[in-house]
């Protein structure tokens, strides 16, 4: 039987019928290779599958109503089902759906989109950005980066300055080059990863890497310095630019001490290497700041966006790019040869625009800086008091806690348990969508979030946790 004709057409579907749920996962098992999918265990579970949205929510095929806590995949920063968003996109489909931006040619969304986000990012100190390139997502833009600074160095007569440092249990994309600048062990088990000329340091996670006694300003400096120690070992004039995050998402939500990044602007300073930011979740007003560079203090050459640019709608991405290399690539560098069919995408550059005219117009970044992030930061300090709870940290709209065994030790469940795991079913049970990363659970909710919703959101974390500490005693696995 050919099951696609049981279900209806998108156009057709009302939004509060329930879809025919067992269909779906039949052709989604036939058909869709899911990015970071266990295939066989989807196989014997079935897809999760999501019908429709609307404001911080979203409604699965059986028609459970289930708060989003990480903003779809930290993008949904205006939040779902906002009108001005898909007009934008209606409006420039009928008008012009695409051409490209090679060969000397630009169309107007992709101008317009490129001089406003030049004006929305903050100068610091004698960096300022008055050029951007597009590409189509994070990952993409990564893989930029790594082009424009060995293409910098190049035109600058030291084309030995190859090595890109990163950091352990980073994330930077998906792609060969993305992959690499990450410091995800598994994937670089997976296609013989990092290429050449990508490196790795610690990264600064205070929990976990802090010795006994060691006060989180102290152990900022000496994480900073772990870069230093690289850039020595590898030896200065071989090493390219550094890129970090200035807060981990996918690691798990790792927030340096206040110490740690005026120390690294310090080095790279020093050293003359290219510093990247990779903002693709923590810009648009993911902490409170258009770019959280200017949250603290850095001074980046490059700036990696996507996700929140669109608030996720289109796939739109891009690195702004400093002064100091945007003026060598320009001047000394004639033909670029890099780029992507969808560079400068006139839809998704339309709904770029729209998308940060809505923010701006409603204050978002300006609300999560000075009212609901502050909100957010004390109920979710509040945490700290559960048995369950070694730690719970924000930033902004980012925040992350750590389920421990023994909260006096600081002492972690064997990671065979999977508590986390057992911890993110509860949340999917009880209408809560909340990402497991080992044993740290994290969220990043929409920037529309109001303060009830907060409430409401925290009461959900704290019956998900209340769960999970009865299935772990149950098992025996606490201390």
């Amino acid at each position: 039987m050919n099951t696609s004709t049981l279900i209806a057409p998108p156009a057709l579907v009302q939004r509060a019928e329930k879809q025919d749920t067992q269909a779906i996962q039949a052709l989604d098992s036939a058909h869709f290779i899911h990015p970071f999918t266990d295939h066989g265990d989807l196989a014997t579970r079935g897809a999760r599958v999501i019908t429709h949205a609307d404001g911080i929510y979203v409604w699965d095929s059986e028609g459970n109503k289930i708060l989003d806590g990480m903003s779809g995949l930290w993008c949904v920063n205006a939040g779902y089902g906002r009108k001005e968003l898909a007009d934008a996109a209606y409006q420039q489909l009928m008008t012009l759906p695409f051409y490209n931006s090679f060969f000397q040619t630009t169309n107007v969304p992709a101008v317009q989109l490129a001089a406003k986000l030049a004006a929305l990012a903050p100068k610091v100190g004698d960096r300022s950005f008055n050029h951007v390139f597009f590409s189509s997502s994070g990952s993409e833009s990564n893989d930029t980066n790594v082009r424009m600074a060995r293409r910098y160095w190049d035109l600058l007569g030291q084309s030995q300055r190859k090595v890109i440092i990163s950091r352990h249990n980073a994330y930077h994309g998906s792609t060969m080059a993305g992959a690499s600048l990450g410091g995800m062990s598994g994937m670089h088990a997976q296609g013989d990863l990092p290429i050449p000329n990508i490196t790795h340091i610690d990264q600064p996670y205070y929990f976990e890497n802090a010795r006994g006694g060691e006060s989180k300003a102290d152990f900022g400096l000496r994480a900073a310095r772990w870069l230093e120690e690289k850039i020595l070992e590898i030896g200065p004039e071989k090493v390219a630019a550094f890129i970090a995050e200035p807060v981990q998402g996918a690691g798990g939500v790792i927030i340096p001490p206040e110490t740690y990044w005026p120390e690294i602007q310090r080095i790279v300073d020093q050293y003359g290497i290219l510093l990247i930011c990779d903002e693709v979740i923590c810009a648009f007003g993911r902490l409170g700041h258009w770019f959280a560079y200017e949250k603290f203090g850095i001074k980046p050459d490059l700036v990696t966006f996507a996700k929140g640019v669109t608030s996720g709608y289109i796939p739109l991405g891009g690195v702004m790019v400093g002064n100091r290399v945007a003026e060598v690539l320009i001047d000394k560098g004639g033909e670029f040869n890099h780029g992507y069919t969808y560079s400068g995408h006139p839809v998704a550059c339309a709904v770029g625009l729209a998308n940060l005219n809505l923010m701006e117009r409603e204050n978002l970044p300006g609300r999560v800086r000075t009212e609901t992030g502050p909100y957010l930061a004390t109920q979710f300090e509040a945490l700290k008091d559960h048995p369950l709870v070694g730690d719970a940290e924000t930033c902004g709209f980012v925040a992350g806690l750590v389920l421990v065994k023994d909260k006096a030790n600081k002492q972690m469940f064997d990671p065979d348990r999977a508590v986390g795991m057992i911890c993110r079913g509860h949340c999917f049970r009880n209408g809560l969508i909340m990402r497991a990363v080992g044993d740290r659970m994290i969220i990043a909710p929409p920037l529309s979030m109001t303060v009830a919703q907060i409430d409401e959101m925290m009461g959900l974390i704290r019956r998900c946790l209340d769960a999970t500490l009865a299935d772990v005693r149950d098992q025996g696995l606490l201390a």
